[in-house]
């Protein structure tokens, strides 16, 4: 499956991945290729990023076979580091 990845700067690149390879795969695969000129937008770990598709966060465990995803055809997806997830069973709220 080939993956074009969408920086927020715009700066893209594609990828190439299989069927059962998971989001959290994906996001180690490219923290450890991380193209040269995506360098200014480096990550300290693969952890923080986070594959958006579709206007929804992928879950690490979630497939690429499982999405659906046509072989043979680019597949674009927004690639994004996200710092602070929120806590399970939280609301986003703060406790005050």
């Amino acid at each position: 499956i080939n993956l074009r990845l969408i920086l927020v700067s715009g700066k893209t690149k594609e990828f190439l991945f299989s069927p059962s390879d998971s989001a959290g795969d994906i996001a180690q695969t490219v923290f450890d290729n991380w193209p040269e000129d995506w360098e200014s937008e480096a990550v300290s770990k693969a952890e923080i990023l986070r594959l958006i598709y579709q206007g929804r966060f992928l879950h690490c465990n979630v497939t690429l076979g499982a999405l659906g995803l046509p072989l043979g055809k680019t597949t674009v997806m927004h690639l994004v580091p996200r710092d602070n997830l929120p806590e399970p069973n939280s609301q986003g709220e703060k406790n005050l």
